[in-house]
């Protein structure tokens, strides 16, 4: 059954928080001041939060909070240029813990998709005495296994535009770590080369989510200043397969005990098959599984979403 968003809704509080490093991230605050806190993770890693994200949450019965993670969106410094070394999974989920006590709040539902749901198991399983629920969509572990297959199994699912994707890369780098390749490119001195690699990635980013009718390029990618932030925060994160030893997220489940969990998961996601999400709610009981016929951000995935949000609105 479909569902339509929430009305829009503008902050009614937002700031920069200095988290260490030189970093600030952005934040805001809408809907309800004496709500349920509720934090949204946004993709990428880059993507950066977005006006609708607002919108799946019931705004009389919600506290929402939005962030920018370091290095994006509104938050400064732009990872654009300069060095990336405080910009981690682990500087994130502290991140996440500054603006929550900053924020005066207990505990709070999480809720994330893409990478952001890699991220919100991770702070999760780092604070699970911070975490009421956890609602999770187009799930990734961020694993290497997951990162070699969106960066070279895939291809053959998409083989020319994989071809063209891989061609963007030295012909002496192209049989070993692409993402790593890519990193490279986009911290070369000369700005040509790193813009060419910025297309290069991004285009074969919105290749591999378009299975799904109705598909429209992602407009933040035909913006140069996004397309480079993306590219750089995407590759540095998967050359070091996002720090995160292979398949901990899965192996320590058992730390989100107690902690109800939905798992929604488009049956049709060529860009992250559900087998992680599926693995992940075999070693979670407390997580429900659900999945429906849609890609990676199909609008299929928004009925079950907005209905586990509403679910868990009078849980405290």
């Amino acid at each position: 059954m479909s569902r339509e968003p929430y009305p829009p809704v503008e902050p009614y509080r937002h700031g920069l928080l200095d988290v260490g490093d030189g970093q600030r991230i952005y934040w805001e605050c809408s809907g309800n001041p004496d709500g349920k806190p509720a934090v949204v993770l946004h993709g990428g890693p880059g993507g950066g939060s977005r006006p609708g994200h607002r919108q799946w949450f019931d705004p009389e019965r919600y506290r929402i909070v939005l962030l920018d993670q370091r290095g994006c969106g509104r938050s400064t410094p732009s990872a654009a240029t300069g060095d990336l070394s405080a910009n981690t999974t682990a500087h994130l989920v502290a991140d996440l813990e500054r603006l929550r006590e900053h924020l005066g709040i207990n505990r709070w539902l999480v809720c994330g998709g893409s990478w952001g749901s890699t991220l919100g198991l991770a702070y999760a399983q780092a604070h699970p005495a911070r975490v009421s629920e956890l609602v999770l969509l187009s799930l990734v572990g961020s694993t290497r296994r997951e990162i070699e297959w969106i960066t070279r199994e895939m291809g053959r699912v998409f083989p020319a535009e994989w071809a063209r994707f891989r061609d963007g890369v030295p012909e002496a780098e192209r049989e070993g770590n692409l993402s790593d390749a890519y990193r490279r490119l986009l911290a070369d001195p000369d700005p040509a080369v790193r813009e060419r690699a910025a297309r290069d990635w991004c285009a074969w980013e919105d290749t591999h989510v378009a299975t799904y009718p109705d598909h429209r390029p992602y407009p933040m990618f035909q913006d140069p200043a996004f397309r480079m932030v993306f590219a750089r925060l995407v590759t540095h994160y998967w050359a070091h397969g996002a720090w995160l030893a292979e398949d901990a997220l899965v192996r320590n489940a058992d730390r989100l005990a107690r902690t109800p969990g939905v798992l929604i998961h488009g049956r049709l996601d060529i860009s992250s098959p559900a087998e992680f999400a599926w693995r992940l709610s075999r070693a979670w009981p407390d997580a429900e599984l659900v999945l429906v016929g849609d890609g990676h951000s199909g609008p299929g995935l928004l009925a079950p979403l907005l209905e586990a949000t509403d679910r868990f609105a009078g849980r405290r």
